[in-house]
This record gives C-alpha cells, sequence and structure tokens, in this order.
C-alpha cells in the first residue's frame, strides 16, 4: 500500500465514527474523516457478530486486498474505517470492490 498506514488507537476509531462521514452498504460500512497528514490511514473492524476467528479473519483481509487495489482511487490524506457485516464473508473481493466504489463516489462526489 503505496499511501496508507493503518489505525490502531481507540480513540482513532472513535473519532472516525462519531465526526466522520459514513456509508453503508450491504457488505461493508466506510467510515472517512480528513486527517490532515498527507496519507491515508485504514482501519478495519470485524466484530463477533461476523462468526468465529476465522471468518473475522476473511474479512479482514479480503477487504484489505480490495483497499489494496482501489488505493489510487481514494483521496490522499483521509482516515478510513472499514466495518465487515455479516454478508462479507460470503464474498469475493470484486464485491467488496464494487461496494468500495460506490462509497468513493457517494462519500466524494468531487472527486
Amino acid at each position: 500500500m503505496f499511501h496508507t498506514t493503518t489505525l490502531t488507537l481507540n480513540k482513532e476509531f472513535r473519532r472516525a465514527y462519531y465526526r466522520g462521514r459514513a456509508f453503508t452498504t450491504p457488505v461493508v460500512v466506510v467510515y472517512a474523516i480528513k486527517n490532515h497528514k498527507g496519507i491515508n490511514r485504514i482501519g478495519l473492524t470485524a466484530t463477533k457478530k461476523i462468526g468465529k476467528a476465522v471468518q473475522r479473519n476473511r474479512a479482514r483481509r479480503i477487504i484489505r486486498e480490495a483497499y489494496r487495489l482501489l488505493e489510487p482511487e481514494f483521496p490522499v490524506g483521509w482516515d478510513f474505517v472499514f466495518v465487515a457485516r455479516s454478508r462479507t464473508v460470503f464474498c469475493k473481493t470484486g464485491d467488496i470492490m464494487k461496494a468500495m466504489r460506490q462509497a468513493i463516489l457517494r462519500l466524494f462526489p468531487e472527486s
């Protein structure tokens, strides 16, 4: 990932949840908030509602790969939090990419 690091602190996730813009699709929820750092930071979340560890890890893995493939389409200087939903486990990377493209177009109509 070229311009991307990861979010690790709980306060960074909470900031995105409460102050950021959100877009919901059936397979993923995307939160975005400006970070003024010149790089993107991503956070991946999969709750126990998704399933056991294998399913949660798969959900995070396919979301991370979809983001990696779409990274040039995302604007730079933002924090993104991707929340896996129960359908995420049964989707392929292409389905997640389609949902992320929808989110980009909705959250950033000017780009």
